[in-house]
């Protein structure tokens, strides 16, 4: 679906507009393509903290070109393409000023559509002074990122201490917050290390195939988000199984030929769906590396004139089936070592939404059954959530124009977002090299105003 105010704006007239009348002048967001580089610039690192000697390990082993103590560039000369700050040594709240001294004289040398992640150290591991000021840090990022500008994003990630000395903990996080893959995630806070082990990661040779010999389940495969899942993953090497109901057939088998994968067409509601599931793991694949819940619905009313079947039927197909689909693949061991399990929630989940308490509460569910296994899991499997904000889709195209106007510029970067942001997200998590990333719920939402 277009933007046609985006498009506007980008006219000489437009930009006439939004400069006297104060009018959301959105920049267009970069977007990574295949053969192009993971960052395609310089990134200036600060900070005098703990993980100096991992975090450089970390950029070399991606490709990312980096400096330390660079200056003001001046007129002319080429723009950073982001900053990174190693707040791990901040141990009290006195030394907070530390971020002002290094990000103040360079936030004019950034280029469009910058990146900039700040690191820290996981609160909840410190006490007294120390875990005051990490925790600081947060209010930091947040607030930067709604007045950086020029498409720019800003993260925070925090590493919990047993991390600091393992690069390969880093490196799948910095790929994706440094590069254009993570184009409408901001003021997003990251945990590694928080739940399990650190150091079982897989080696990845090649960043651009980092899925090669994996096999990635989608539901709701056939259209949407779903199909820019598949699609994305695809490209990161994956065997796709598109799983999708019935009706939608035609359409996930002709994706599923495109990517030379695999199909399952079912109910994910049904009784024995899990095992149908299961079966065809087992019968075609062995071993599933990845598992996106992504099938989803919704029955939008508010509650007073919510019938039992609208309610029902959301919690049915956003909740409940990923419940049983993935405790069914847990119980038959058919999720391989290392393996990935990722939710789709939403802001709605978080932040709650005007008639959709149905919606809102599946979506909140999913964030329960990351924060409900993150500590169970074994053999290095992972489970994370993504939380959409304004997508554009078939299903927002719907929303009114005055409803679908507020949801696009309601945040940081003035626009909606594209499913390929929601998947390369996903595609970050099911990196063979995420270990470490486990319990996370992040937003695609261009740091909307709305919910945490």
């Amino acid at each position: 679906m277009s933007d046609r105010y985006q498009s506007l704006i980008h006219t000489p007239v437009g930009q006439l507009l939004a400069k006297n009348l104060g009018l959301p002048n959105p920049v267009r967001l970069e977007r990574w393509t295949e053969g192009a580089p993971l960052v395609d610039g310089t990134i200036v690192l600060g900070g005098d903290g703990r993980l100096e000697k991992s975090l450089v390990t970390a950029l070399d082993d991606l490709g990312i070109a980096h400096v330390r103590g660079a200056g003001p560039v001046g007129e002319g000369e080429e723009r950073y393409k982001g900053l990174v700050f190693d707040a791990t040594g901040i141990a009290a709240s006195d030394q907070l000023v530390a971020l002002q001294e290094f990000f103040t004289p360079l936030m004019r040398s950034l280029g469009t559509c910058p990146r900039v992640v700040v690191l820290g150290v996981t609160p909840e591991a410190l006490h007294g002074a120390e875990r005051v000021a990490q925790r600081a840090l947060e209010g930091f990022t947040r607030s930067l990122g709604k007045e950086i500008g020029k498409g720019g994003t800003v993260q925070l990630v925090y590493v919990a201490p047993e991390a600091h000395d393992h690069p390969a903990a880093l490196a799948s996080t910095l790929g994706f917050l440094l590069s254009p893959k993570s184009a409408y995630v901001s003021g997003q806070v990251v945990r590694i290390g928080a739940h399990g082990a650190v150091d079982a990661a897989e080696e990845v040779t090649d960043w651009t195939k980092p899925l090669a010999g994996k096999v990635a389940i989608v539901t709701g495969a056939s259209r949407g988000i779903g199909e820019q899942i598949a699609r994305v993953l695809h490209r990161d090497g994956a065997t796709i199984l598109g799983i999708d109901v019935p009706q939608a057939a035609s359409e996930l088998q002709a994706l599923m030929r495109e990517l030379d994968g695999d199909h399952l067409t079912l109910d994910i509601t049904g009784k024995d769906a899990p095992q149908r599931i299961a079966q065809h793991v087992k019968e075609k694949h062995t071993k599933v590396d990845v598992v996106v819940h992504n099938a989803g619905i919704t029955r939008d009313k508010k509650l007073a004139n919510m019938k039992a079947d609208g309610f029902g039927s959301t919690i049915a197909v956003n909740l409940t089936a990923p419940e049983r689909i993935t405790t069914e693949l847990l119980r038959q061991k058919l999720i391989a070592k290392n393996g990935r399990i990722v939710g789709v929630a939403s802001i709605a989940g978080i932040a709650g939404n005007l008639g959709q308490t149905n919606y809102a509460a599946s979506k909140a569910g999913v964030i329960g059954l990351v924060d409900s296994l993150a500590d169970d899991l074994k053999d290095g499997i992972t489970i994370n959530a993504v939380a959409p904000g304004f997508i554009e889709t078939k299903m927002t195209a719907a929303v009114p124009f005055a409803t679908r106007e507020v949801g696009r510029r309601l945040n940081a970067l003035s626009q909606g977002g594209l499913p390929v942001d929601v998947a390369e997200a996903i595609a970050w998590y099911a990196n063979p090299a995420s270990t470490a990333v486990n319990g996370n719920v992040v937003r695609v939402c261009g740091q909307m105003m709305l919910g945490a």
